[in-house]
């Protein structure tokens, strides 16, 4: 033990000289830096009053959020891997983060490859990290993980793969990679507290109350005592407000529970007067109470509900929700006999996924309004670059930025956007550094440009993919292969209530007829001014594990891509609404319909996106008569849409521009 603590504290004063050096001093370099911090968590993990054989750091913070702020940011800190996805096992001789498709080549640029293991978890023969813990540890170890940072999802079938190894796991209440930081004096930052503010029900279309008392009415189906929300957008949802907690997510930190009596808010500090006035109009009468004190009301809930009644009552919670959570509602730390659980996909999760018709005309006409800033971003850009003038990554997604923030109800992006120009448009989540050499947007360069906005009325999430120049054979090959599966999909009809997965073979077809194919799923939910990834449903290769069943009134997103590492990028992102479709609706297929799948129903898509593709990179000669006639149909659309409010507002040369780029395509 005292070997330990010295070898710590030799840690931290090698860091505090360093800090107190002046800029001519040696610097600990990347190597030696990522060396000594896992240095000093398996320090740590053999400091534990039973001794932890591997300890997980996932990106997560305690609501199981996508995107985390950055006290939460662990797994970035241990390893160096900025990318938004990914689980870092350390042992005492090996460093491994699992991350999918969309992150190896980010992986192995951000990483010290000499220390950290790459798992590739999209191919097959990867292990899972259960198996991999089962199979290089030995009976008796105990794997540590901080069960605020684990879903019950998560937890239950790691903990069974280990029993079933002779293993236990054990959750650390205080996460280690915090006291680690603490101890190398690089502690974590403060948890955000920012403002929170009201979304009137002119953009919402129903009023907390009313979602309020629908939850209620799911609880007395359902015969629980109480429904605990962690997820932070699903809270924001539930009271229609918002915050700024995360960056590009407009939630704040908080817990929400509700029983037939009372709903309980649990946020740090207070709300403003304007906050409470809403809440009120909205018949929502909520009690504010510390945002830390959660677990131990959950207990106090517990243990007073196994002591009235007939002993049969329940919570009820996501399955999502933190082990942390779980144990709490449980009242496993203070009942003999912990109470009934009811964890399965959460009741918001569901209501929020159909969005009523306020939220769908929102998000029709905050598309209008973004598709007039990416417009006028691409058509200044050409013009920069066809002038010789330089322009970096940053710079057109600075520019960009300015062009959105022209637009009414904008509330600022939905996500970091993705300028990738050139080679690092095959980096799929590509987030260029504002330190340190800027790449230069070339004339030679095929550029990918993946951004979304966040507008009161709806969230945004559009990919499209220019040459600056003139594409090879190659690029206009890929680029149209690609389109031809965006076109695939968002002109498909399918039954009411299939899962989304059955799409995703779609958006592939014409890549899998040469051989190519993408690491990434082809779409995802998106919140209503909310999380731009929303479950439960989406299009992938893999099912959601949750997914109800496509119905309308979902937005998903349409995003093939292709990428050649080390040369390009393309991907074509549209957000789409699930419609229903009769032989009468205005879609290209609806006429050639003979049935309605045995009274199921039939669905298609409405593209809400409306920018231009970049008809040089298309090969024209690749497309079937229906496709050529599609994107013609689509781009005549944006045209119309967007052409008028151009020409109302004076930008006559964007309004040229855009004619230019929305001229039918013929055959040679």
């Amino acid at each position: 033990m005292c070997r330990i603590f010295l070898f710590l504290f030799l840690i931290i004063l090698t860091e505090s000289n360093a800090r107190s050096h002046d800029k001519t001093a040696v610097k600990i370099n990347f190597h030696e830096m990522s060396l000594q911090r896992l240095t000093a968590l398996r320090a740590l993990m053999a400091s534990q009053p039973t001794a932890l054989a591997a300890y997980i750091i996932p990106t997560a913070d305690a609501h199981n959020s996508e995107y985390i702020a950055p006290v939460d940011a662990r797994r970035e800190w241990i390893s160096g891997f900025t990318g938004s996805a990914g689980t870092a096992v350390v042992t005492s001789s090996a460093a491994l983060v699992w991350t999918d498709g969309r992150y190896y080549t980010q992986f192995q640029q951000e990483a010290d490859m000499s220390l950290w293991t790459l798992m590739k978890q999209s191919l097959p023969d990867t292990p899972t990290i259960e198996s991999w813990l089962a199979s290089n540890l030995t009976a008796g170890s105990v794997v540590g993980v901080d069960p605020h940072t684990f879903t019950r999802d998560q937890w239950t079938p790691l903990q069974t793969a280990l029993t079933k190894a002779s293993m236990q796991l054990t959750p650390v209440q205080t996460n280690l990679i915090d006291e680690v930081r603490t101890q190398m004096g690089d502690p974590p930052p403060k948890r955000p507290n920012n403002d929170i503010i009201a979304l009137p029900v002119q953009y919402t279309g129903k009023s907390a109350g009313q979602k309020i008392s629908e939850l209620r009415q799911k609880m007395v189906e359902k015969k629980v005592s109480a429904l605990v929300i962690t997820a932070l957008d699903e809270v924001a949802y539930t009271l229609n407000l918002r915050g700024s907690d995360i960056e590009y997510n407009p939630v704040f930190f908080s817990y929400l529970i509700i029983t037939p009596a009372a709903v309980q808010l649990f946020v740090n500090g207070s709300m403003a007067d304007a906050v409470t006035s809403q809440l009120r109009a909205e018949l929502a009468h909520i009690s504010v109470l510390p945002y830390t004190q959660v677990l131990q009301h959950l207990q106090a809930l517990a243990k007073e509900l196994s002591t009235t009644g007939d002993g049969k009552h329940s919570i009820w919670l996501s399955s999502d929700a933190s082990e942390a959570i779980h144990r709490a509602a449980a009242g496993v730390d203070v009942l003999k006999t912990p109470l009934n659980l009811i964890s399965e996909v959460s009741p918001v999760s569901l209501m929020k996924l159909v969005k009523n018709d306020v939220e769908l005309e929102g998000f029709r006409q905050c598309h209008i309004r973004d598709g007039i800033a990416v417009i006028r971003l691409f058509k200044w850009l050409h013009d920069q670059i066809d002038a010789g003038a330089t322009v970096t990554e940053i710079q057109a997604s600075d520019k960009l930025l300015e062009f959105r923030k022209d637009e009414s109800d904008f509330m600022g992006p939905s996500f970091s956007t993705i300028p990738g120009a050139g080679p690092n448009g095959a980096i799929i989540h590509y987030s260029p550094s504002r330190d340190g050499p800027q790449k230069i947007i070339e004339k030679n360069d095929m550029f990918l440009l993946d951004s979304g906005g966040q507008y009161k009325d709806g969230t945004t999430d559009i990919t499209r993919t220019r040459h600056m120049g003139k594409p090879t054979a190659e690029q206009k090959s890929a680029f149209t292969r690609v389109l031809k599966g965006q076109i695939m999909v968002g002109s498909a009809l399918f039954p009411q209530g299939v899962k989304g997965n059955v799409l995703d073979s779609f958006a592939r077809h014409s890549l899998w007829e040469v051989g190519l194919d993408y690491a990434h799923g082809t779409g995802h939910g998106v919140g209503h001014f909310l999380n731009v990834h929303e479950g439960p449903s989406g299009v992938s290769w893999r099912p959601y594990p949750h997914d109800p069943g496509l119905k309308p009134g979902q937005i998903l997103s349409n995003e093939p891509g292709f990428y050649k590492v080390g040369e390009f990028g393309i991907r074509h992102e549209d957000l789409v609404e699930i419609i229903k479709i009769t032989k009468d609706s205005k879609h290209p297929k609806a006429a050639t319909l003979v049935g309605d799948y045995d009274g199921r129903g039939v669905l298609g898509f409405n593209t809400l996106t409306l920018v231009p593709h970049q008809k040089e990179c298309i090969d024209v000669n690749m497309l079937t008569d229906f496709e050529l006639s599609y994107i013609n149909a689509y781009h005549a659309r944006v045209l119309d849409t967007v052409g008028v409010i151009l020409q109302q507002r004076g930008l006559n040369q964007d309004l040229q521009w855009l004619q230019r780029e929305c001229a039918p395509m013929r055959r040679d």
